[in-house]
C-alpha cells in the first residue's frame, strides 16, 4: 500500500511532503540500501545482509522514497515486528542524513502508527538512544513498570559469530 500521507481519522496526521512517498509494498524495498544503513547504525553494527532479508520477510515494513525525475531512491525505513493482534515492536527506523530536518521521520512514524493492521494493539514498544521526543508525540513513554521488563541483550552478536547468522 502506498501512503501519500499518514492521515487517518482520529490519529495524528502528518503529511508526507512531495517528492517523498511512504509505501508498505515489499517489492519496492531496496534491501541493499536498508542493509547499507543498518550495518553502520548504532543498534545493529555489522548485521549480515541475509539477516536483514529475514527480518524484512517476517515484519511489516515501511519504505520512505524520494523521487527525482525518473529515479526513485529509498531514503528511510521502519519495521514493525507484530502479531497484528496484541503486540508490536517498532525498530530499524531511520531517515538518511541528507533528508533529515524535513519532518520525514515524524511522517514515517505516523504512517506506521496509523496503519490499519496495527490498530488496537495492547502494547507497542521500541528502543531508542536519542529520539525520545519524536516518539513521545505518538504516545510512547518509559515503561510504566520497568521492573517487569526484561531482555536478553547481545550487542556484539553480529561481530562475534557471523557464521551463525
Amino acid at each position: 500500500m502506498d501512503l501519500e500521507s499518514s492521515q487517518t481519522a482520529g490519529r495524528q496526521s502528518i503529511p508526507v511532503p512531495a517528492p517523498y512517498t511512504i509505501s508498505t509494498v515489499r517489492e519496492r524495498l531496496d534491501v541493499d540500501a536498508i542493509h547499507a544503513f543498518l550495518v553502520r547504525s548504532d543498534w545493529s553494527p555489522g548485521i549480515p545482509r541475509a539477516l536483514v532479508e529475514r527480518a524484512i520477510a517476517a515484519s511489516l515494513c515501511f519504505g520512505l522514497f524520494h523521487r527525482e525525475a525518473d529515479r526513485e531512491a529509498q531514503v528511510g525505513f521502519a519495521r514493525m515486528v507484530t502479531d497484528a493482534a496484541t503486540f508490536g515492536y517498532l525498530c530499524d527506523v531511520y531517515v538518511l542524513e541528507a533528508h533529515r530536518g524535513r519532518g520525514l521521520g515524524k511522517a514515517l512514524v505516523a504512517a506506521v502508527m496509523n496503519h490499519p493492521d496495527l490498530q488496537g494493539l495492547r502494547r507497542t514498544m521500541l528502543v531508542t538512544a536519542s529520539a525520545h521526543g519524536v516518539y513521545a508525540r505518538f504516545g510512547f513513554a518509559a515503561p510504566a513498570h520497568p521492573e517487569r521488563v526484561m531482555e536478553i541483550m547481545r550487542p556484539d552478536i553480529y561481530r562475534s559469530r557471523p557464521e551463525a547468522h
